[in-house]
């Protein structure tokens, strides 16, 4: 068997499995959910069942992680019995592995808008014309790129490759948000923004719909169901306190998510205050990939040339937030495949990310009939909650 990893600090791990947590969903996310719900009301429901429900959750991934010292599929192999346990690893490892195949696509297209707002800021006006036009070997190409990336820094490993990068990606991650916030807070219209956002609306505490996102976030936003803090957990140090450690990973994430809203919502109406729709037909804050690629671009083209230093910026954090994401998901199939089929990690690495990027080109290719129901089918049917 392969020598196990292990994080060489408290820090390094907190980082990394907090960077797991906090992806795309926790910055498009939760904070239309926090302003459509109630404003605060719903960040303090969402604390309460962050720490009463998901908590639990995570430590109970860390504890099977850390006792086991294996990879997903022989940990639970050996608490549940070993065809049933092993049969249940296995499909967590096809579902993150699925993840992280639409994933992909969408952490190309953050690099593709963080391309984009680089040869706008040089004046490359014919290269931003073909980022910005959407297409299959566009999306082929920056899939294969954000692939890259992620498997560079996982075949370094735990330590050198997933602790080293993630203590450096998670604070840079945080310096931009804090940034982008302040120069936000300082333009027409955000008041609204941050009233929207931090003003609570008590009455809706009990509302049904609030409760069922307030839950449903608190257990995507800690990355659980899929095995990433199980495997995490595995590398973790015996003279680590698990409930300390999985606390801090709890509030990073939570931090991270509820300043993330402090720069998305106020951003939103500042767009709105320059003129940029942001509601639905429904009368519902636009949220997900359209809040992303068509609300804050328009904003950003509103706010002339520093727009073009601001989008930079943004979507510098985006794909930030997507890679720390990224690289816990192909960690799990990958320590499955060193540790039970004992290949080496370098080969291990490059076996699962081709297989994974293989299967986004078949997504790419059949966009409309796969894309939206490999994620109904991985994100709601599998998820834990």
């Amino acid at each position: 068997m392969a020598i196990r990893g292990e994080f060489s600090s408290r820090i390094g791990f907190v980082l990394a499995a907090a960077g797991s947590a906090v992806g795309l969903g926790n910055i498009w996310g939760f904070p239309t959910k926090v302003a459509s719900n109630g404003g605060a009301a719903f960040v303090l429901v969402y604390l309460l069942l962050a720490f009463v429900l998901a908590y639990p959750v995570l430590m109970a991934e860390l504890i099977i992680g850390r006792s086991s010292r294996s990879n997903m599929v022989d940990a639970l192999g050996k608490i549940s019995g070993n065809f049933i346990g092993r049969a249940t690893g296995i499909w967590g490892c096809i579902t993150v592995s699925l993840i992280l195949a639409f994933y992909a696509i969408v952490g190309g297209w953050m690099l593709v808008y963080f391309a984009d707002s680089a040869v706008n800021i040089v004046g490359l006006s014919s290269a931003s014309d073909w980022l910005l036009t959407s297409s299959v070997t566009r999306n082929i190409l920056f899939c294969f790129l954000f692939m890259s990336l992620t498997a560079f820094i996982v075949v370094g490993g735990v330590k050198a490759g997933i602790e080293k990068w993630s203590v450096r990606l998670m604070p840079t991650l945080v310096i931009l948000i804090l940034a982008l916030i302040v120069y936000v807070s300082l333009q027409p219209g955000a008041s609204e923004g941050w009233a929207a956002y931090l003003v609570p609306d008590f009455s809706r505490v009990l509302d049904p719909e609030l409760l069922i996102n307030a839950m449903g976030q608190a257990f995507f936003s800690m990355s659980l169901g899929v095995g990433t803090m199980l495997v995490y957990g595995s590398y973790l140090s015996k003279k680590e306190n698990l409930p300390t450690i999985g606390a801090s990973v709890a509030l990073v994430d939570i931090g991270v998510a509820v300043i993330a809203g402090m720069l998305i919502i106020p951003a939103m109406y500042v767009a709105l205050n320059n003129g940029v729709e942001i509601f639905t037909p429904e009368g519902a804050l636009i949220q997900g990939d359209s809040l992303i690629f068509k609300v804050l671009p328009a904003l950003f083209e509103t706010i002339g040339t520093v727009g073009l230093f601001v989008a930079f910026t943004f979507f510098a954090l985006m794909a930030i937030a997507a890679v720390t994401s990224s690289i816990s998901m192909l960690e799990v199939p990958v320590a499955y495949m060193v540790e039970s089929k004992g290949l080496k990690r370098k080969k291990a690495v490059l076996l699962m990310a081709t297989i994974i990027f293989i299967l986004s080109c078949v997504i790419i290719l059949n966009f409309e009939l796969l894309f939206g129901f490999v994620i109904a089918l991985t994100t709601e049917y599998s998820n834990p909650y």
